[in-house]
């Protein structure tokens, strides 16, 4: 199963504000004190010195955020929730991955016709996955561990079995050693 696309928040290049309100640079507006309105292509006709003498300051870029996980750059929604949502997220994937053998699940306890070995292997295999994803998931304690580790291959990989998440400053390798030296 591929990883998700990130969903980055970038705001448009310049960022213009005008009396405490972003605005676009493709967009007309009016200034409520004068009642002067401005076309849509106002902003980028104009020099910052012109756009300056109505009161309209550029601000930088602000720094990019995944809105999955934070509601704005350095504002994290609540971990709690997240983890619930993210468990839960996690177990429907893992149904997804069994549902294509589920059949074979029931026509064994309707008439005995045993399914192969090799399907109960992997259907324990994405069990046992989810288990260790949702583990992962409870160890986590802030939203940016957390952000971490839904964004790594070790969350995003059905197959094999992921590595535990890094948890506070330790890092799993697929040999078993970490770098704590456990």
């Amino acid at each position: 199963m591929g990883a998700s696309p990130v969903k980055l928040h970038q705001c448009p290049k310049p960022m213009f504000i005008f009396n405490g309100h972003p605005l676009s640079p493709d967009s007309a507006f009016t200034d409520p004190a004068t009642g002067v309105q401005y076309p849509a292509n106002w902003l980028k006709l104009q020099s910052p010195e012109e756009r300056a003498a109505i009161g309209i300051t550029e601000e930088p870029d602000p720094a990019p955020y995944d809105q999955r996980f934070y509601w704005g750059p350095e504002l994290p929604k609540d971990h709690k929730q997240l983890k619930e949502q993210w468990i839960a997220q996690t177990r429907t994937t893992a149904n997804t991955l069994l549902v294509p053998t589920d059949w074979q699940v029931i026509r064994e306890a309707d008439n005995g016709k045993l399914m192969s070995a090799e399907t109960k292997v992997d259907r324990q295999r994405i069990r046992d996955a989810a288990g260790g994803k949702i583990t992962a998931i409870n160890a986590t304690t802030t939203t940016a561990e957390l952000a971490a580790y839904i964004t790594s291959n070790a969350y995003n990989s059905w197959n094999p079995i992921p590595e535990p998440a890094p948890i506070h400053g330790v890092e799993f390798f697929s040999n078993g050693s970490t770098t704590a030296g456990f």
